[in-house]
């Protein structure tokens, strides 16, 4: 693990020092209104340290995407703050801005009842907000998308399904189900993985409205050129996302997609993010064409 590494994992123990204190960049918390939600939405945006020296210059945007039981704030309660300083004091990471909005249980799709639109209110309101009032480059080549967990299924899911509008997609343990079993049937109590997809996709899930929505299925009927891909998950995942992650790696390889793809020893949860954000940290910098003497070290990995 390296130092970077090691700051987030001792934010997850309460050890990192407070956000006030940490020089460098900044953290900015704040809500916008949605009229498309019916609600106010907050947000945090991770501020480069040179943003706040007054200047017109633009940069690029990441957007990230947090877990189930997680919200805005997440990436910054959790140290993440502390590694994107570490890392672009190493030299591996330039300088971009990072947005996470809060969504809630929302895997960020349309939910099956059509209640909460999330999926419309990232693509009219959410982006185009924080567009225009952060100094950001607004061309695809510049935004990018990263999330873990649900937040990994919506990032690989909205680019996948938008590849126009990003350059770079990243996930760690994204909740990966290729083919969701027919659950409408009477059966045994349904697995992990499926309790934790709420009512979003319908009580039970619906697999016709999830395959839908699959990025299997966004993966398959999309043109990817151009979008640079990274994803890994852990070889003990509780929730058995592994097979979902192996089943995408071989669905892009039929496709002769080009990505990155890991699975590394490890569960699901934040210490196994403390050991692998940097990656996707560093491919959507080197994506962004940002940090170009910084070459990649994955780390032992099982394919």
């Amino acid at each position: 693990m390296n130092s970077a590494s090691h700051r987030l994992l001792a934010a997850l123990l309460g050890l990192a020092l407070p956000l006030a204190a940490q020089a460098g960049g900044r953290a900015e918390c704040l809500e916008l209104p949605s009229q498309i939600l019916h609600h106010a939405v907050r947000y945090c945006v991770l501020l480069p340290p040179s943003y706040l020296a007054g200047t017109t210059r633009r940069y690029p945007i990441l957007y990230y995407l947090h877990g189930l039981g997680d919200d805005e704030q997440s990436l910054v309660s959790f140290g993440g703050m502390d590694l994107v300083e570490d890392l672009r004091e190493q030299g591996q990471l330039g300088e971009f801005l990072i947005a996470t909005p809060d969504g809630g249980t929302s895997f960020y799709i349309n939910s099956h009842d059509g209640r909460q639109r999330y999926e419309d209110f990232l693509i009219r309101e959410f982006f185009p907000w924080i567009e225009r009032h952060y100094r950001v480059r607004t061309d695809r080549a510049h935004r990018g998308i990263t999330g873990v967990s649900m937040g990994g299924y919506g990032a690989l899911r909205l680019a996948f399904h938008y590849p126009q509008l990003f350059s770079a997609a990243s996930a760690h343990s994204a909740a990966l189900i290729e083919k969701l079993p027919d659950v409408r049937t009477p059966r045994a109590a349904p697995s992990p993985a499926l309790r934790i997809l709420g009512s979003v996709f319908g009580l039970p899930p619906d697999p016709e409205f999830w395959e839908r929505n699959s990025p299997f299925t966004f993966a398959k009927e999309n043109n990817l050129a151009g979008l640079k891909i990274y994803f890994d998950c852990g070889t003990e995942d509780q929730y058995g996302f592994y097979a979902g992650a192996r089943a995408l790696d071989d669905l892009l390889k039929s496709r002769s997609v080009p990505h990155e793809f890991h699975l590394y020893p490890g569960g699901h949860g934040w210490a196994y993010m403390a050991e692998h954000f940097s990656a996707s940290l560093e491919f959507q910098s080197r994506a962004f064409g940002l940090s170009p003497n910084a070459p990649h070290k994955p780390g032992p990995a099982k394919k």
